[in-house]
């Protein structure tokens, strides 16, 4: 049985630190192990695996990719430090995942719903409304606890983002989610796609730059939890030029959404609404990010230690998975200097390990 010795500063919580801790047989000890021989001793100080709140394992910017396309995708936030990973919707079969040992710990919304034409194509199931209910309970089923909705996205017609389900859809399917026991979320950019959600009993909205001041409050007295990707939202620039010719309206929305986009976060963390960190890997963006984003949240106002919490102790609990703690199994990751103080810290693990076992750098 290997055993490791972990010491320097353990965090177990923003405030609670260990001066040590033991791993054997890959879990998890407090208590010097008396009868068994040290293998590696590791030094540093040690976080809870990262958590990728949102991304895309199994597809890039055309839809589906082959396993090995889909194993260099989860190695690669691997070996950045993010060992548990929420799938926010991919077209491609990943639960052979679950049996790899070497791989992050995957938490799957199944497949992303949207309207015909109405999303980015070959990713989504592309239905009516009257259809949703039943492909809300399928996905639920297929997926890890969760389901994904596309909430808005761009109406040629009227040349703007726009919401995709009428109100009545959206109550029925989302209470048919939660009968199943999973829980809701939905990609959202635009502002007038958010009332009908929260009314509809939402239980996270994804991007979410369309929060408004009016909404805020609602959102953080439901508990609402948003989850920024704003490495992701850097990138609205460059979609409003590319379609600035066609639709100049929705250039000019998506510019002003981008514009807003740190004060939008900051607002609502002082408000009191559960922010996680996600960075949309998988689409257009790369695996890997997830230093970015806590980065991006610190630029934007939040605290540094509630940013990296975001990223670690509070999501870890948000998505219900154990953090360090007794018995718990080992994913951790070690680093050179205190990352409370520094969150830049994060984009150069010293070491990581998984299920007990350090991982090959």
């Amino acid at each position: 049985m290997t055993v490791l010795h972990v010491k320097g500063r353990v965090l177990v919580g923003p405030d609670e630190v260990r001066d040590e801790m033991w791993i054997v047989g890959g879990r998890i000890t407090f208590d010097r192990p008396t009868s068994l021989a040290v293998d590696a001793t590791l030094e540093g100080w040690v976080l809870p695996g990262l958590v990728d709140a949102h991304c895309h394992v199994g597809i890039d910017e055309h839809g589906a990719v082959d396993a090995a396309t889909s194993e260099r995708q989860a190695q690669t936030d691997r070996d950045a430090g993010a060992l548990l990973l929420r799938d926010a919707g991919s077209a491609a079969d990943t639960r052979w995942i679950d049996g790899r040992e070497d791989l992050p710990r995957l938490i799957r919304a199944g497949r992303h719903l949207a309207r015909p034409k109405r999303y980015i194509r070959n990713y989504a199931h592309e239905i009516e409304p009257g259809d949703l209910t039943a492909f809300v309970i399928q996905e639920a089923r297929r997926g890890d606890g969760w389901v994904k909705l596309v909430g808005d996205w761009i109406d040629r017609d009227t040349g703007d983002l726009s919401p995709l389900w009428p109100l009545d859809a959206l109550k029925e399917a989302i209470a048919a989610a939660h009968a199943e026991g999973a829980r809701v979320t939905a990609h959202c950019f635009a502002e007038n796609s958010l009332p009908d959600l929260i009314e509809a009993g939402i239980d996270c909205i994804e991007h979410a730059t369309g929060l408004t001041e009016d909404l805020i409050p609602l959102f953080a007295e439901r508990g609402v939890a948003i989850v920024p990707t704003l490495v992701n939202i850097a990138t609205f620039p460059g979609i409003a030029d590319r379609a600035a010719g066609k639709f100049p309206t929705y250039a000019a929305h998506m510019r002003a959404l981008h514009a807003n986009r740190y004060a939008t976060v900051r607002a609502a963390h002082d408000a009191g609404i559960p922010i996680f960190v996600g960075t949309d890997a998988g689409g257009s963006l790369p695996h890997g990010l997830v230093a970015d984003e806590v980065a991006e949240l610190v630029a934007a106002g939040i605290p540094a230690t509630d940013a990296l919490s975001a990223a670690c102790w509070s999501a870890r609990t948000w998505l219900g998975r154990d953090a360090i703690a007794e018995g718990a199994s080992a994913d951790v990751v070690v680093y050179a200097a205190d990352p409370r103080a520094d969150v830049a810290v994060l984009a150069d693990p010293r070491a990581v390990v998984l299920r007990g076992k350090v991982m090959p750098r």
